[in-house]
């Protein structure tokens, strides 16, 4: 899904192109996350600042030494939850499809098919994130566009280094002629390397939890009751 901007207004004015730029790219990567569009998303941003400033320079005491830091605070914070946050949730969503999106192309490269026809079958039978980014390169196809320069486009909008990496390969296979199915087969088995290192990390990460929890729950009720009865005697 891409972005576009449609009534730039006065943000155009305000904003430096390659900073509009900026944003715009990183909205287009956002896909079926995004939930408004660049120019929507510049405007809110800076009209909701301004609210903030004003507010707190006219409702609280030393608002003109608060306003300045928590309207910048905001503005982050506002760029975190719309664009950085789901930005990640999109990046492990995709790393998520890559696997078994890559399995089925495979798949259906092995039955003699080429790459084109493969990713059409695939698509068909696949509907994942992933999938509608595939989907997209392939109707781009229909206005002119080479399989090569769809792929190229599609990267643009996807923000997974990982997926991007294997695109990479595929367009190089394209190009120079090697074989599709063993470039495949290598980045199947780095998805599946990748998957079992995450794994291990996280399961790595529990006992770090766990202790985080007993430090903070389990702790305080041990010496609870440990200095109970000490506790109610003093008292009494």
């Amino acid at each position: 899904m891409k972005t576009e901007a449609k009534n730039p207004g006065m943000i155009a004015k305000i904003y430096r192109d390659k900073d509009i730029k900026k944003v715009e790219e990183k909205m287009n990567m956002l896909g079926s996350f995004a939930r408004m569009d660049t120019y929507t998303f510049l405007n809110i941003r800076l009209i909701s600042s301004i609210v903030v400033f004003l507010f707190i320079l006219y409702f609280f005491k030393y608002g003109y030494l608060l306003s300045p830091v928590f309207t910048i605070l905001y503005y982050y914070l506002f760029t975190y939850i719309y664009i950085e946050s789901p930005l990640k949730k999109r990046i492990k969503q995709l790393d998520h499809d890559a696997l078994y999106f890559f399995e089925i192309l495979t798949l259906t490269l092995e039955s003699g098919r080429d790459l084109e026809h493969s990713l059409e079958v695939t698509v068909e039978n696949v509907d994942t994130e992933l999938s509608q980014e595939f989907k997209q390169a392939l109707y781009e196809m229909k206005f002119g566009k080479s399989l090569i320069e769809s792929l190229e486009d599609m990267k643009r909008r996807i923000p997974s280094e990982t997926i991007n990496n294997i695109i990479l390969n595929m367009t190089q296979t394209s190009v120079f002629g090697n074989s599709i199915l063993e470039t495949m087969y290598h980045q199947i088995d780095f998805l599946r390397d990748k998957q079992i290192l995450e794994i291990r990390g996280a399961i790595n990460k529990i006992p770090n939890k766990v202790s985080i929890i007993s430090v903070v729950f389990v702790v305080p009720l041990i010496l609870l009751m440990i200095l109970g009865p000490f506790i109610i005697n003093l008292l009494a």
